[in-house]
């Protein structure tokens, strides 16, 4: 079940067999941060708290798009340490050795995170597909989870019976732009409309709901919460099949940041000691399949 405060919504499938957990603009003005020291003294920890050079000393800075979305944020608040994001940002902060008290967050745009330039955070998490293509101005960790991309429309639609891609060949498709659900409608299922571009879910969400669109494509857990609790007479009609070239996340760094190395490593110690997994069954587990669409 996805659980937040206190209560939780229907079940839903995510982790469907195509889904796994994975183990394991800034103003080009702003001043970068400089990349953490790596020193040949014996004894001394490239990653120790004390000599990571950071957005601001000592605190780690970490961005996310406003506003913050369940399942990944609760109540629109990153800093509560609710939802799948804020509590395995907060989880890798802890083993980089950072208090809660010690991580501020910032608003940094869905689509400002990986343009090049200089950045006011230390790390971005915002469900952010690790891609070649963004990988040119921007770094990335190794990835903390794998997702497939859904489609959900409203029931009364002619597409809810959808049971494959072609059937949706004629559908009036939407997403966020930027994104690789938004790649995914065009080069994927290329429909015989042109997809209609939002600056954000919200406006994709509110174009669904009024019958502007016949379907929103979305990662799958954000696919089950809309349908859950936000779009009345809706439903996930199914999931795709996961590309790992576009469906891994990643947190994401400027480019040149060493911090990179420092994440991947307690990334690696959430892994080995199995918290990554018991944040994600926290908050993205699920137990009802749904189809893949092929």
């Amino acid at each position: 079940m996805l659980r937040f405060t206190g209560w939780s919504i229907r079940s839903a499938s995510l982790l469907a067999s195509s889904a796994s957990l994975v183990l394991l603009a800034a103003c080009a003005t702003e001043s970068a941060p400089k990349s953490a020291p790596t020193s040949s003294a014996p004894g001394v920890d490239a990653c120790a708290k004390a000599t990571l050079n950071l957005v601001t000393p000592g605190t780690l800075t970490i961005g996310t798009d406003k506003p913050a979305y369940p399942p990944y944020f609760v109540d629109d608040t990153p800093s509560n340490g609710m939802g799948f994001e804020s509590a395995a940002a907060y989880a890798v902060a802890a083993k980089m050795g950072f208090t809660k008290d010690q991580v501020k967050w910032i608003v940094v745009p869905f689509d400002s995170s990986y343009a090049p330039g200089a950045k006011k955070f230390d790390f971005d998490i915002n469900q952010i597909s690790i891609t070649d293509k963004r990988k040119v101005t921007v770094d990335f960790s190794t990835p903390y989870f794998t997702v497939p991309q859904a489609v959900l429309t409203l029931n009364k639609s002619k597409f809810a019976g959808a049971t494959s891609i072609a059937d949706l060949k004629d559908a009036k498709l939407g997403a966020q732009v930027g994104t690789t659900s938004l790649a995914f409608i065009k080069n994927t299922i290329a429909p015989t409309q042109q997809p209609l571009v939002f600056n954000d879910t919200a406006g994709a969400k509110a174009s669904l709901a009024n019958g502007t669109l016949d379907g929103i494509v979305v990662d799958l857990p954000t696919a089950f919460y809309i349908s859950a609790a936000e779009i009345d007479g809706s439903k996930v009609v199914g999931q795709f099949a996961v590309d790992p070239s576009a469906d891994t996340w990643g947190l994401l760094f400027g480019k040149g940041n060493s911090l990179v190395g420092c994440a991947n490593q307690a990334l690696a110690q959430l892994t080995s000691s199995g918290d990554l997994a018991k944040i994600t069954e926290q908050w993205l587990s699920t137990d009802v399949k749904v189809p893949v669409l092929k």
